[in-house]
């Protein structure tokens, strides 16, 4: 595996954290700065430690991860836009809720599930002739970091939509997520 093939891991594995961060900065357009950066902290830091923990785990852990990884994350990604569609008309007045820190560890979650399988891939490679570029480690955090960086430019991206849909941010954003987990399911199946 060469260093490219790191880094277009580390793209193609934050595609689901800058689609639901972008969701989490058009439902809350008033963000500041300070919680944009721990927005993207917390998909960065998942994306890291998840490929890490695949590569310990190894085998052991592979077949159950392939197995319940697309469900588990469809689940909770359709769970989290499901409540954020009911909140919506639920509040007539305003349905925007500010992201919390448990809704954004499920969301984190969800989205870096796939990660855990990418490590054990990352096992496979650095037991084959090519090898691994660099170790487990400094591989991780090139995807951590690739991730942390798109996620902060989808924060802000997601800001300015919802500047501008004001009101229906939530419903959109739930429907997002939902979609979301349904691309990441069946996915799955093909």
């Amino acid at each position: 595996m060469s260093v490219w093939e790191i880094v277009l891991l580390g793209i193609a594995l934050s595609m689901d954290a800058v689609a639901v961060g972008m969701t989490n900065g058009m439902v809350e357009p008033q963000m500041r700065v300070k919680k944009v950066l721990l927005v993207a902290f917390f998909y960065g830091a998942f994306q890291f430690l998840m490929p890490v923990l695949g590569y310990y785990c190894g085998a052991a852990f592979t077949s159950v991860v392939e197995k319940i990884a697309p469900w588990l994350s469809f689940v909770l990604l359709a769970f989290i836009g499901g409540k954020m569609i009911f909140d919506c008309f639920k509040k007539e007045e305003a349905c925007a809720e500010p992201l919390g820190l448990k809704k954004l560890f499920v969301q984190t979650l969800a989205t870096s599930i796939d990660a855990l399988a990418v490590g054990v891939s990352l096992l496979a490679a650095s037991t084959s002739e090519t090898g691994l570029p660099f170790s487990v480690w400094l591989c991780a955090l090139v995807i951590g970091a690739i991730t942390f960086s798109l996620s902060v430019g989808a924060v802000f991206v997601g800001k300015k939509i919802g500047n501008k849909l004001a009101d229906k941010a939530e419903l959109i954003g739930g429907i997002i997520l939902i979609a979301i987990g349904l691309k990441i399911l069946i996915e799955s199946f093909l």
